[in-house]
């Protein structure tokens, strides 16, 4: 069995969370992936910072409207109902605490919920903020999709940031390939493992003391 599991995987473990009637930001990259598997008897709404309430998945192909697109250019649908507003307008209900949960990708999550997704504050780095310093602090409940581990074997998940921070303790849950962490005042829990992960070989590969919430919550069963 592997230790990880696919984007994919990933984002239908993301959407299975997601609360009936929730109003949701999905950011740029994998977080996007979401809508694909968010359930259909469920209302779930969809916004998009360039100005779009009751988005829908990615169209089929040859439906494609070029009118229609999220904020990272990607063709979408509209559901009925749908809503398209101004730029200023959609920054307001972000600024004004009226989303639900935001999905955000990241370079790193911090212990107490730091967050740094826009920049590696490497000389010459473009920098990518977006609307995701807005929405990291107006949504209620930040969840971040991301691998847990970077492709030089770094943990993502790390005792304080050392890249430029798009919000301060603002993240709820950690989703990764191999496990999901809570945020709590004690540092991460660890509160579901994937495939032969445990929480002992994760805190090998992160270096970080964390609470076992897997095994606290078996026993309580």
């Amino acid at each position: 069995m592997s230790t990880r599991i696919s984007r994919q995987e990933l984002a239908a473990r993301i959407a299975a969370d997601i609360p009936e009637g929730a109003v949701v930001n999905l950011g740029i990259g994998a977080p996007t992936l979401v809508a694909g598997y968010l359930p259909q008897d469920e209302e779930i709404i969809l916004h998009t910072e360039n100005g779009m309430l009751g988005m829908g998945p990615a169209p089929a192909r040859g439906q494609v409207d070029p009118d229609l697109i999220n904020a990272g250019k990607q063709a979408v649908t509209a559901l009925a109902g749908a809503a398209y507003f101004h730029h200023a307008d959609s920054f307001g209900m972000m600024r004004g605490g009226h989303l639900d949960v935001c999905v955000l990708g990241a370079f790193q999550v911090a212990e107490n919920g730091d967050l740094a997704n826009w920049s590696t504050g490497a000389p010459g780095a473009i920098p990518a903020v977006g609307g995701a310093m807005d929405l990291a602090i107006g949504a209620k409940d930040v969840y971040v999709m991301t691998d847990l581990l970077t492709k030089q074997g770094g943990s993502k998940l790390v005792q304080s940031c050392t890249y430029p921070l798009t919000g301060a303790g603002c993240v709820s849950r950690v989703y990764t390939d191999r496990a999901v962490f809570d945020v709590t005042p004690d540092g991460f829990a660890v509160r579901d493992v994937f495939g032969e992960n445990t929480v002992e070989l994760l805190r090998e590969l992160t270096g970080l003391r964390l609470i076992d919430a897997v095994n606290t919550k078996e026993a309580r069963a």
